[in-house]
Order: structure tokens, then C-alpha cells, then sequence
């Protein structure tokens, strides 16, 4: 670790972190670090998020991104636990595949959809890596708060090109890069850190640590035209009627605190 890293205050999903250290970049350290992360800590630290939500206070049934996804092949990157592929299944996707950094995940995601009737073919790896996912495949791929984790973003949007048919979509969500930035203190929304620090930093949580970067909004938008993706259309408002009298909330209605993606293959 850097003698020289920065402390600072972080934030994600909907909960703040606390200190972050700002940390070399090694591709492998990241990967075990986050893979053991979700293998022991993770749902219980940071919990969950899957459709029909694709992050705090956007969801599918008002935005309508898929639309009608019957008899089609579907993939996520990051399935979790398994919510948002069973939410695909019983819409009646024709085909569901998954991919996880962390085995503990896989095996929680094939228990869900086994209980609920539903089969998936599953696939441990980093997102970044090449892992035996058909190309030319796929009608959709998606993400839900599972990309920001990757440590190549580029290489993982061309992966996800190759694996789409020509015109596939690729939908994703994660963080707002604004919210990581902002916290709320003593009534007021204050900058904590720059929108365009993308260093990478790790924090210890419930006796664990994870690892990330917080990516410009223009990084994930250069990268997608790179890797031969236009964009569609692109979700960062708040949908009021998802939302709590709580401080989070209240930060909610002053700046986006979730982005979506919808982009399409050329």
C-alpha cells in the first residue's frame, strides 16, 4: 500500500463507508480481494440490488429499458445471488446465463433458481476475462450495480460486445459517480472528493475489505463508443415515488445517486 495514500470519505449504494485508502492498482490483489468479499461479506454488508430496481429509486416497471424479453437470450454480468435472472426467467426469457467473481454467489443464484423452477447455466470469473461465454449470442446483456467493479473497463465492454448478436442491447446501472463525491453533513451536501479522482481505493467494512474506483460518467460513455456500442438512452433522475421521508432520500431529490445505460450494439 501506498505510504502516501489519501484517506477519504466514500460512498456506496445508499449507505456512506466511512475512510477509504487510496491503493496502487494490481488487477489480481483486486480480484481476490473483491471475490472473497462477496464470498463472506458481502450481502450482508452492502445487500442487494436486482430488478425490477436497478439502484436506489429507478426501476424497470417505470422505465421499461428490456420491455418484452419472452423467448429471448439474456446474460448479466454480476448475477449475485440470482434475483434479477429469476425476475428474467419468469418473464419468460428462453435462455439465462450468469457470471460472478465469487462462487459463493453462483451457488446462491442456481439455489434460487432451482426453488423457483427456473435453470441458468453459471459461470465463475472475473468479468474482465475471457470464460467461455458465447459470441454472437446474446439478445440482451445486462448489469446491476456490477460493473463498477471490473478492473478493464474497456476490455469488459468489448467483451460484452462480442457476446451480443448485432443490435443486442446492453442495459447497466451503477453508482452515480456525483453521489460517490457528495455526502450530507450538518443539513448541507458537501463535496468530499473529486469527480475526477478514478484512483483506486480500499475500504475495510464488517471486518472485510473491498476494492474500487470511481469512474467519470464520460469514462463508461468513451469506453462503450470504443467498444463499438451507441447509446439509446441514459436514466439518472430520481423516481419520486420510490422515495422515503428519510436524509437519503432528501440527498436523492438534489443529485443522482444511480445512473442507467441503455446501449445498443452496431
Amino acid at each position: 500500500m501506498d505510504k502516501n495514500a489519501v484517506y477519504r470519505t466514500n460512498i456506496i449504494g445508499a449507505g456512506e463507508v466511512g475512510s477509504a485508502i487510496s491503493i496502487d492498482m494490481d488487477k489480481n490483489v483486486i480480484h481476490k480481494t473483491n471475490s472473497l468479499f462477496w464470498d463472506t461479506k458481502g450481502n450482508d454488508v452492502l445487500g442487494a440490488t436486482s430488478l425490477p430496481l436497478y439502484g436506489a429509486f429507478v426501476s424497470e416497471e417505470k422505465c421499461q429499458l428490456f420491455g418484452d424479453v419472452s423467448g429471448k437470450k439474456i446474460l448479466e454480468i454480476g448475477c449475485g445471488s440470482g434475483q434479477s435472472l429469476q425476475y428474467m426467467g419468469e418473464r419468460k426469457a428462453s435462455e439465462l446465463w450468469g457470471m460472478d467473481i465469487s462462487e459463493n454467489q453462483i451457488e446462491k443464484t442456481r439455489q434460487r433458481l432451482t426453488s423457483s423452477g427456473l435453470s441458468a447455466n453459471l459461470i465463475c470469473s472475473p468479468m474482465e476475462e475471457k470464460c467461455g461465454i458465447p459470441q454472437d449470442y446474446f439478445d440482451f446483456v445486462y448489469s446491476i450495480y456490477a460493473i463498477g467493479w471490473t478492473t478493464d473497463l474497456e476490455n469488459t465492454f468489448c467483451r460484452i460486445a462480442s457476446y451480443l448478436k448485432k443490435d443486442g442491447v446492453f442495459i447497466f446501472s451503477w453508482s452515480h459517480p456525483i453521489h460517490k463525491c457528495v455526502v450530507a453533513e450538518n443539513n448541507m451536501l458537501i463535496f468530499k472528493k473529486s469527480y475526477f479522482d478514478e484512483s483506486w481505493y480500499s475500504v475495510a467494512l464488517d471486518e472485510s475489505q473491498l476494492t474500487l474506483s470511481d469512474r467519470k460518467l464520460s469514462t463508461y460513455v468513451n469506453a462503450l463508443a470504443k467498444a463499438g456500442f451507441v447509446i439509446e438512452q441514459m436514466i439518472e433522475q430520481t423516481d419520486e415515488e420510490l422515495m422515503k421521508n428519510d436524509d437519503f432520500s432528501n440527498k436523492a431529490k438534489m443529485l443522482p445517486v444511480t445512473f442507467v445505460i441503455k446501449a445498443r450494439k452496431l
